[in-house]
């Protein structure tokens, strides 16, 4: 299985921090963001990753390389501008391959395993979800007994911004800006949209309050 990490925003919510560091890069603990992915992708058995960039993207690419230091072979996908997450899977399609392939968000930190996510093979996605944190206290979806998602029902969940795609659900979808959920909307409504709940640590890093937040926990851990 390959993965991907989202990573070409812009990064605005985190401003000034980001104004000339792409936000992945940003550290927590003195270690880039990226890395904590990195990382655990290569102690949970994952050889390929693809990377997406936008926003001051020759940086990034510059800091990653193609992955030697990690263990990792890193694909770049860089958008002339960012394409938002759909768009930017359909760009990097023909690096993802065929086969089901993991999905990050570069600004998320979370302690689940990736190796989990190996053997999953969903008939459309699954989806890692979360408690919902103070900043979004109403969630995203439901998640039913059998695993289902919906945007009715309860009790609802966040998601983590980690989940597992099909190629699939992204064919014949014109290349440009697109974002995800409405994909997520479309699935749901045909049943095929699932989801998985993890009871661990997460963060959303999206303000500088967050990371610090972050920061703060990594050093006492």
């Amino acid at each position: 299985m390959k993965a991907m990490i989202l990573a070409a925003g812009l990064g605005e919510r985190m401003r000034p921090l980001t104004d000339h560091c792409p936000k992945p890069l940003l550290t927590a603990a003195d270690k880039p963001l990226i890395d904590y992915h990195l990382e655990k992708l290569a102690a949970a058995g994952f050889a390929d990753v693809v990377v997406n960039s936008a926003w001051l993207s020759e940086q990034l690419c510059d800091y990653l390389g193609r992955g030697e230091r990690y263990g990792l072979q890193i694909s770049h996908s860089v958008e002339s501008e960012p394409l938002e997450t759909a768009g930017g899977i359909i760009n990097a399609l023909p690096l993802l391959g065929s086969e089901p392939f993991l999905l990050i968000n570069g600004d998320v930190f979370c302690d689940v395993d990736f190796g989990d996510f190996l053997s999953c093979r969903p008939q459309s996605a699954e989806l890692l979800m979360v408690e919902n944190p103070p900043h979004h206290p109403d969630g995203d979806f439901s998640l039913s007994a059998d695993g289902k998602l919906s945007e009715s029902g309860s009790p609802r969940y966040t998601f983590a911004g980690i989940s597992v795609w099909q190629p699939a659900c992204f064919a014949g979808l014109a290349a440009g800006r697109r974002p995800l959920k409405p994909i997520m909307q479309h699935l749901m409504s045909q049943g095929s949209l699932r989801g998985r709940l993890h009871s661990g640590r997460w963060w959303d890093i999206g303000t500088p309050q967050r990371l610090a937040e972050l920061d703060a926990y990594l050093r006492s851990a």
